[in-house]
């Protein structure tokens, strides 16, 4: 099949090409100018070069595709910039909903986030409207919303690696982080990490699976883990030896909204509200309905930590 795939630069996207390619299909890809290099399988791909924002390149890239993948999703936005989770989670995957359905092409996947909220942050609520506006369509959709997603980066942005990069390499303590004054509740904030190579399985095998039009999937690994577990985790693949120590989140906070806008800076007051939410699902069923065997969060599965 010929498949629209929108964000196939980034960590998700390059395991989502390489399945697609793997599986026989066509990837059609719209990468913004200056990302080509990104692509390491460029040669079996057809690349289109344009913004999401620009309705005729979308046109060109949906155009004659059996399915649309939308992808597209950032980690922090730079509205200084002009890069923003509204423009990014909403108004490209609008364009693009709009886009399939004004060519006929029916079959849509769409990558959300678990916990994806009206009332959340700025990030949760822009990819919470992309699922309504999709869900309101007549297209055949299926939404994912994954937890926590980990693997090998192979050069990319990954949780595991930045963590292991930004908390666990630095000289001080790892931080276990609480809200209020109650110090019990450091970094029992629970997650349920899935592997990347699981995700791409459960995105390209849905192309053609009927049973999973109109449905929306939380996607989890086997097992959830708090925080204080995925430190150990990540430490141990790691090879480091790391003390931790709890950290009330309101200071650093306060820090994060003056400093966020900063690419240096380690992390966002919204992802400190995200992190402290926790974000837990049980997926056992969906792996059972796809025959997809999960990958367990382990030192093992996390063995990339101490080779890159």
């Amino acid at each position: 099949m010929k498949v629209a795939l929108f964000g196939g630069t980034g960590f998700v996207g390059s395991y989502l090409t390489e399945e697609l390619l793997n599986n026989k299909h066509k990837p059609v890809l719209l990468v913004r100018s200056g990302s080509e290099n990104k692509i390491t399988n460029s040669n079996e791909c057809t690349i289109n070069i344009g913004d999401v924002s620009n309705k005729e390149i979308i046109e060109d890239t949906i155009k004659g595709a059996d399915a649309v993948i939308y992808n597209i999703g950032l980690i922090r936005q730079y509205p200084r910039k002009g890069i923003t989770f509204e423009n990014t989670h909403f108004e490209g995957a609008k364009l693009c909903i709009d886009t399939a359905t004004e060519l006929g092409v029916k079959r849509f996947i769409l990558m959300s986030a678990n916990g994806v909220k009206y009332e959340g942050t700025e990030y949760q609520s822009t990819k919470f409207l992309a699922d309504q506006y999709l869900k309101n369509s007549t297209l055949d959709w299926t939404i994912f919303r994954p937890s926590l997603i980990y693997g090998n980066p192979k050069g990319k942005i990954e949780f595991c690696t930045q963590l292991r990069d930004d908390m666990l390499s630095l000289p001080l303590p790892a931080p276990l982080f609480f809200s209020g004054i109650n110090i019990k509740n450091a970094g029992k904030f629970s997650m349920s990490p899935i592997h990347i190579s699981d995700v791409a399985k459960f995105f390209v095998q849905s192309i053609d699976m009927k049973n999973t039009f109109g449905k929306i999937y939380n996607l989890g690994g086997p097992q959830s883990y708090n925080w204080i577990e995925i430190i150990d985790t990540i430490s141990n693949a790691s090879s480091k030896n790391k003390w931790k120590i709890p950290a009330p989140v309101e200071p650093i906070k306060l820090a994060a909204t003056l400093l966020e806008w900063l690419p240096f800076f380690p992390i966002t007051k919204d992802q400190l509200t995200m992190l402290l939410e926790g974000n837990t699902c049980d997926s056992s069923s969906t792996f059972d309905e796809f025959k997809i065997q999960p990958t367990e969060f382990s030192v093992e599965s996390l063995s990339y930590l101490s080779a890159n």
